[in-house]
């Protein structure tokens, strides 16, 4: 089985239909969910993934064989997603609807949790999305990149290409931002008298 830089190399080399394939086969899926994290609108993420490896085969003479094809794949889906951030704030536009990523992280349980346990989670999850729909950029990208896509932060730096300390300096206001808006949720939440 070929490596990504080694499909990528092919794409680049000879535009190998089954090389480009491939990568879009592995990629499809992580860069929909950053792109789904990133908008909250899973149409435009789906969007965004297709336009993604678009410019990835129409830049392919642009990638460096010594460069992770993680990291040129992670920095175009982020720019587009930027791009897509801009042109609706410019434009005012807001998603008609959410999209759900429909995917579970894979966790063990002794014991099932009862309905009312689950919709706790299922709210505090709705909480914690559009908390972070609301953290500015380039916090939020950071916050993605670290906490749901598990990139570590040199792996992060690469993909902003920026110094690592800014990462995680931006990783820390993004944490900032995220607690101060969801202290109101916890608050609220405490404030209910128990049945």
């Amino acid at each position: 089985m070929l490596t990504d830089e080694q499909a990528m190399w092919r794409v680049q080399a000879d535009a190998d239909p089954e090389a480009f394939a491939e990568i879009v086969r592995r990629w499809e899926g992580p860069l929909r969910n950053l792109c789904l994290r990133m908008t909250a609108d899973l149409h435009r993420a789906e969007d965004l993934t297709q336009e993604t490896f678009a410019r990835l085969f129409a830049r392919r003479r642009e990638w460096q064989p010594s460069a992770k094809l993680s990291t040129y794949l992670w920095r175009i889906a982020i720019n587009l997603c930027h791009d897509e951030h801009r042109r609706r704030t410019r434009h005012g536009e807001v998603p008609l609807e959410t999209g759900e990523d429909g995917e579970h992280t894979p966790h063990l349980t002794v014991l099932q949790p009862t309905p009312h346990e689950e919709l706790e989670v299922e709210e505090r999850a709705d909480q914690v999305r559009a908390a972070l729909k609301r953290v500015s950029e380039p916090f939020r990208t950071v916050l993605v990149l670290r906490h749901y896509e598990d990139l570590k932060f040199r792996e992060i730096a690469d993909v902003l290409n920026v110094p690592e300390g800014t990462v995680k300096s931006r990783m820390v206001e993004g944490m900032s931002q995220l607690t101060r808006l969801l202290k109101p949720a916890d608050s609220d939440i405490s404030s209910i008298p128990a049945p």
